[in-house]
C-alpha cells in the first residue's frame, strides 16, 4: 500500500499504477456531479452534442455541495460524499466516452462499473462518509458552476483543491476490489466466529 500525491488532469499511466488499498491525496480541479448530471452528460455525448467542460483526465466526486454565496463567488460549507450506487446506471458509459480516471465517493460501485474501469483506465476511491466539512476545507477555491438549472446539490461545480484526501483506492483498474474482498474474509470468518460464539447458523 502506497501513498500518492496527485495532479490534474490525471493521465491513465498514473492510473494503471495505483492498486486496491492505496492512498491518494488530490491538487487542482476536481468536478462534483452526481446522478442527474451524469444522465445529462451520457445523453449529449449520444445526441452527438459537447459538455461545457473537457472530462478527459478529470476527477468526478459524488458530491452534491452545500454553497453560499460569497462577494460575485460561491463558498464550500460542506461536501460529503454521495452513496455511489446511485449513479450506477450511468457511471461506465461515462467513463467510456469522456475518459475521466478517477471517481470519488463512498460504498462502492458494481460490476458493470468496475469492468469499465479496467477497460479504459480509471479507478475509484473512498472518501470518508460524515466527513463533509473536512472536504470543504480542502476546497481553496470554486473556480465555476455548470448546469445549475438541475439545482445546487445535482449541478457540475468546478472546485480548486489542495491534497484532497485521504482517498483510498478500493476498486483498481485491474478489476481489484476492495468491497469483495473484505466481504470474501467476512464470509471465510464466520464459521470460526460461530463456532466461538456456540451458534449453529
Amino acid at each position: 500500500m502506497t501513498t500518492h500525491k496527485l495532479e490534474t488532469p490525471i493521465s491513465e499511466e498514473v492510473v494503471r499504477n495505483l492498486r486496491v488499498g492505496d492512498t491518494v491525496y488530490i491538487t487542482g480541479t476536481i468536478l462534483t456531479a452526481r446522478d442527474q448530471a451524469h444522465q445529462r452528460a451520457v445523453n449529449l455525448h449520444n445526441q452527438g452534442k459537447s459538455l461545457p467542460l473537457d472530462l478527459e483526465g478529470m476527477v468526478i466526486f459524488h458530491c452534491g455541495p452545500l454553497v453560499r454565496k460569497k462577494n460575485r463567488g460561491w463558498e464550500v460549507i460542506a461536501a460529503g460524499p454521495t452513496t455511489s450506487s446511485r449513479i450506477e446506471p450511468f457511471q461506465a458509459e461515462f467513463i467510456e466516452a469522456f475518459k475521466t480516471r478517477i471517481i470519488v465517493g463512498k460504498g462502492g460501485m458494481g460490476a458493470r462499473t468496475a469492468e469499465a474501469m479496467k477497460k479504459f483506465g480509471a479507478i475509484y476511491c473512498e472518501f470518508t462518509g460524515g466527513a463533509a466539512v473536512l472536504a470543504a476545507k480542502l476546497v481553496k477555491k470554486v473556480k465555476g458552476v455548470k448546469w445549475l438549472d438541475l439545482g445546487v446539490p445535482e449541478a457540475l461545480w468546478m472546485l480548486e483543491v489542495e491534497k484532497f484526501g485521504p482517498l483510498v483506492v478500493t476498486i483498481d483498474s485491474y478489476g481489484n476490489n476492495l468491497y469483495e474482498q473484505v466481504a470474501k474474509k467476512v464470509e471465510q470468518k464466520k464459521p470460526i466466529i460461530y463456532r466461538k460464539l456456540g451458534i449453529v447458523p
